[in-house]
This record gives structure tokens, sequence and C-alpha cells, in this order.
């Protein structure tokens, strides 16, 4: 009886043991690679503010996927949130810079039209 009770005790435990820790974060990996494609696109590396959050992104993403290899999935999904909000930010920033520009474009045809008149 006691050899039965402590043999399904460890196989028990063995079972917990494997099935143990996080799945690995890979929607949260294609949601952040996606995120720094992204702020690329629109040109981020360009603006010096976007490029540093860009940057430290990349950075993330890069200790996360070291970080999903040693099988802390947990501090990897935590990283590649960061990672991910850092390229939005990245993004954000170059879209701004992008609409400032623009902007000043269009105030300085405004004045050159105002004094042709």
């Amino acid at each position: 009886m006691r050899t039965t009770l402590s043999s399904m005790l460890v196989l028990f435990l063995s079972v917990c043991a494997g099935c143990g820790g996080a799945p690995a974060p890979t929607e949260r990996m294609a949601s952040s690679e996606a995120a720094i494609r992204g702020a690329k696109e629109v040109g981020a590396d360009g603006v010096p503010k976007a490029s540093l959050y860009l940057k430290l992104s990349e950075e993330q993403v890069a200790k996360a996927k070291a970080m999903m290899a040693d099988g802390d999935n947990e501090r990897a999904d935590l990283v590649l949130q960061r990672a991910q909000a850092d390229a939005e930010l990245a993004l954000a920033l170059a879209r701004e810079n992008t609409a400032k520009n623009e902007a000043q474009q269009l105030v300085s045809q405004v004045q050159q039209l105002r004094g042709k008149k």
C-alpha cells in the first residue's frame, strides 16, 4: 500500500514538474517584431528620439529570445511587453515628427501665398 502511494506521489510530482512554466510567448514575440517593422517603415530610424526607443525595443526582443531559449518564458513575456511598448512609442514619435514637418511646410506655403498678394 505504501509503495503504491509513494509511486503515485512520485508520478504526480514528475508530471507536475514537466507541465510547469509558462508557455513560450510566441504571439507577443510576433506582435513586438511587427511593431518594430512598423516603426522602421515610417522612418523611426531617422528621428533621434524615435530611433532610441526603436533600438531599445530591438535589444529587448533579443534579450527575450535568449530568455525563451533558457526556458524563462514568464520574464520573456514581460520583456516583450516592454519591447512592444517601446516600438509603438518609436512609431508614434516618428509619425509626430512627420506631421510636424508637414505642418511646417504648409505654414511656409501659406506665408508665401500671403506675401504674393
